[in-house]
């Protein structure tokens, strides 16, 4: 089958995932001309925010490129881009209390972050497995490799779908300590949910993409076991 019914929903969630790209980059463009009215840079945002929450252990360092801001677990590091780092606009400091809240997450062990840091070696290897497994059994008719395909993805789907409320609840808290810090006034709020929910956006179509790639290949399997009884 050439066309499968379920991909148009895998087109709308890519469609979705590249508008949501293009929403993320022009917020953030947007929002990174208007200064904050503390006058505070992203690396300094973020230094704050973890000092006062206990972590004052944890470091922050510049990376190149843009909007490669990350949370590192492993070396508990913030991670800011250029831009961000020096930036003293409100979208540096959103994206930067955003990465921050994750460092909380990890002192407080949130259980969804928890979750996915013991499944992500097995959904980076998963993820990279998985198409090979469905390409073979489409092209061999060997229904088995697709159902392997399916439990090998299964892992990568739900590292996409645990990423969610990690997210969201890492902007829920930029958003909460931004405020309770003195970073930014309430009415500088509104161009800190627009850079943070742009970004959510992604997840959400990257999520959607994986799961209804799990479920087409589910329906074929299942449709391949009928056949062959």
């Amino acid at each position: 089958m050439i066309f499968h019914p379920m991909d148009f929903l895998i087109f709308l969630a890519l469609g979705i995932s590249i508008w949501a790209q293009f929403k993320v980059k022009g917020n953030f463009k947007k929002w990174s001309e208007v200064a904050t009215r503390t006058g505070l840079s992203g690396a300094e945002a973020a230094r704050r925010i973890l000092d006062s929450n206990g972590l004052s252990h944890v470091p922050i360092e510049v990376v190149p490129g843009t909007l490669s801001d990350h949370y590192d677990p492993i070396n508990r590091v913030v991670r800011l881009s250029e831009s961000v780092y020096y930036g003293h606009s409100i979208a540096s400091v959103s994206v930067a209390a955003h990465e921050v809240g994750h460092a909380i997450q990890h002192q407080q062990a949130y259980p969804a972050l928890v979750i996915r840091h013991r499944i992500f070696p097995v959904a980076n290897i998963a993820s990279g497995i998985a198409p090979f497994l469905f390409i073979g059994g489409m092209l061999l008719q060997q229904f088995s490799l697709i159902g392997i395909g399916i439990l090998v993805f299964s892992a990568a789907v739900a590292f996409q779908l645990v990423t969610l409320p990690v997210e969201f609840d890492a902007s829920k808290r930029a958003k909460s300590l931004m405020l309770a810090e003195g970073i930014l006034y309430n009415d500088e709020e509104k161009g800190v949910k627009k850079v943070l929910n742009a970004a959510a956006l992604t997840y959400v179509a990257g999520a959607l993409m994986a799961l209804f790639e799990l479920i087409k290949f589910v329906m074929i399997f299942l449709q391949g076991n009928n056949e062959e009884e």
